[in-house]
């Protein structure tokens, strides 16, 4: 299997290293320190108290990777859009294209049936033009559980979790998908194939548009969130909202809200991505974990109120860190 990683950041890094061991060859997409450090030494997972290397082609032009049988697509949803032209060298008429972002996906009513069959999400689809060039009908949705982070150029550190769903559009029960999912197994990780892609996506998303922005404003950890009775609510208000959305598109939750939450507060005192991305002068990925939601809630008549006020704080705070080029850490005095 020819696979190449497309951002290969802290969970595309994962993917790199373990996919690595599995398959005939695995190229990553990545740029600037990133791509000198995984160019010299090879890219480094540390995981368990050990340190595993993989050396991978590295480049930054998809055009000298030819081909792939896999292209997954490790970038952050806000990443993509502006890629998409550059990933036609990658794509044959073959190629599985696996996304493997957090939050609603450009491709969630593409075959997804009933009255907004097809129907385009701007916030993580503007003008169209991701689903105007990706090929639906050899999308493979992903979702994804661990947590990583980027130590430092070419370093990821596990932090926990090792399962990544994977699931056609549709739900059927492919070969491919089969197939895919045997080559994860093999690789080391927990990967289902399920029937139902978005049911998972939403229980992933319910705690992602809660607690990645609270996490953004108050530059708490999730296990602080939770314990705290303010924003513990403030989160469990978020969801609810998002539940009813959900719920009138179908989708089964399959865990009550405050199991939910329990099992963010579980995993202790971890920073979100969001929270990680305001310390480090990143874009934060907004309009797919929370913009998104409420277009779907003006999609099917669901009030968001406490949403909007929240994505509207964090929205200005980004713009605000954009403005300045800067960031937001707290420092021990």
């Amino acid at each position: 299997m020819k696979l190449c990683v497309v951002g290969a950041g802290a969970i595309g890094g994962y993917l790199a290293v373990r996919l690595a061991r599995v398959c005939e060859e695995v190229s990553v997409v990545i740029r600037g320190a990133n791509l000198a450090a995984v160019r010299a030494h090879g890219m480094k997972l540390l995981i368990e108290g050990r340190e595993e290397v993989a050396q991978l082609r590295a480049t930054d032009r998809m055009a000298e990777l030819g081909v792939q049988d896999v292209v997954i697509l490790g970038m952050k949803a806000h990443q993509l859009a502006p890629v998409i032209p550059e990933l036609a060298p990658l794509v044959g008429p073959q190629t599985l294209v696996v996304t493997a972002q957090n939050g609603i996906p450009w491709w969630y009513f593409f075959k997804h049936g009933g009255p907004y069959e097809g129907r385009r999400i701007e916030a993580v689809d503007p003008g169209g033009v991701i689903s105007n060039a990706l090929p639906v009908e050899r999308t493979i949705g992903c979702i994804v559980y661990p947590a990583c982070e980027l130590e430092a150029p070419g370093v990821i550190r596990h932090i926990e979790g090792n399962r990544f769903s994977l699931g056609e559009l549709d739900g059927a029960d492919t070969e491919r998908v089969r197939l895919l999912s045997r080559r994860f197994r093999d690789a080391g990780f927990k990967s289902p194939v399920v029937s139902d892609i978005r049911a998972e996506i939403w229980l992933k998303l319910w705690g992602n548009l809660s607690f990645n922005p609270i996490s953004a404003l108050t530059h708490a950890t999730l296990e602080d969130i939770c314990r705290f009775p303010e924003t513990r609510a403030l989160a469990s208000a978020m969801m609810t909202e998002a539940q009813a959305i959900g719920t009138r598109l179908g989708v089964p939750f399959k865990v009550s809200l405050e199991k939910r939450i329990a099992g963010a507060e579980a995993v202790g005192a971890h920073k979100t991505s969001m929270l990680q991305d305001v310390e480090n002068g990143r874009v934060l990925e907004l309009d797919a974990l929370v913009k998104s939601v409420i277009e779907l809630g003006r999609i099917t008549d669901t009030p968001t109120p406490t949403i909007d006020h929240v994505y509207a704080l964090a929205a200005l705070l980004a713009q605000t860190l954009a403005r300045q080029k800067g960031r937001l850490r707290i420092t021990t005095a």
